[in-house]
C-alpha cells in the first residue's frame, strides 16, 4: 500500500505531473510508504527537517542529534507554523502499489508513470496525535537553517521539505 497525503477530500483520480523539486524527471504520481508516511503528518507548504539514525550512523552523530530522545524519527517545524498543524485537516489516500517504483529508498518515495485511482481516502484526525502514535519527536525552532545546515554533513539520514518557505 502507498499512500498520499492531502488536505483536498475531494481527488477521484492522480494523473502523473511534473514535480517543481525535480524537474530532469518525467511527470508522476508521487507516493510514500508506511514507514514514512509521518513526514507528511503536517500541512503542505509546511517546511520541515526530519532525520533519524541510520545503520552506519557514527555515535558522534548520534550523540549530538538524537542523544535525549528514544523516538524513531525526529521532525522539526518552525515555531510559526504551530497554529496551522495544529488546525488542518488532512486526508490520507491510500494507493494501489502495483504501478509505483521506488526511486528513493532512503526517503520512501515511489512514483508510477501512470494514473493513480486510490482506493480509499480518510482524514488523518488530530495530526501532533498522530506524530505521537508513531513514535516522532517533534521540535518546533525559529528557523530550520540552523538545522539544516548542521545536518548537511553528518551520517544521519535527512529530509528537507519545503525549505523555500522557511524563515532566513
Amino acid at each position: 500500500m502507498m499512500y498520499h497525503f492531502s488536505e483536498d477530500p475531494s481527488i477521484r483520480h492522480f494523473e502523473p505531473r511534473l514535480h517543481p523539486s525535480h524537474p530532469d524527471k518525467p511527470a508522476m504520481v508521487w507516493a510514500i510508504d508506511e514507514q514514512r508516511a509521518p513526514i507528511y503528518f503536517f500541512p503542505r507548504d509546511c517546511p520541515r527537517v526530519t532525520f533519524w539514525a541510520k545503520h552506519d550512523t557514527t555515535e558522534a552523530d548520534r550523540e549530538r542529534f538524537l542523544a535525549h530522545t528514544n523516538a524513531r524519527m525526529v521532525i522539526a517545524v518552525e515555531s510559526r507554523w504551530l497554529p496551522q498543524l495544529q488546525n488542518t485537516q488532512l486526508y490520507v489516500y491510500h494507493l494501489p502499489d502495483e504501478t509505483f517504483t521506488c526511486i528513493d529508498e532512503g526517503a520512501g518515495y515511489f512514483t508510477s508513470l501512470e494514473g493513480v485511482t486510490p482506493l480509499r481516502v480518510e482524514p488523518v484526525g488530530d495530526l501532533m496525535a498522530r506524530l505521537g502514535e508513531a513514535n516522532v519527536e517533534l521540535r518546533l525552532t525559529p528557523s530550520l537553517y540552523p538545522l539544516h545546515d548542521a545536518l548537511l554533513d553528518t551520517t544521519l539520514h535527512f529530509s528537507m521539505i519545503r525549505m523555500r518557505n522557511a524563515t532566513r
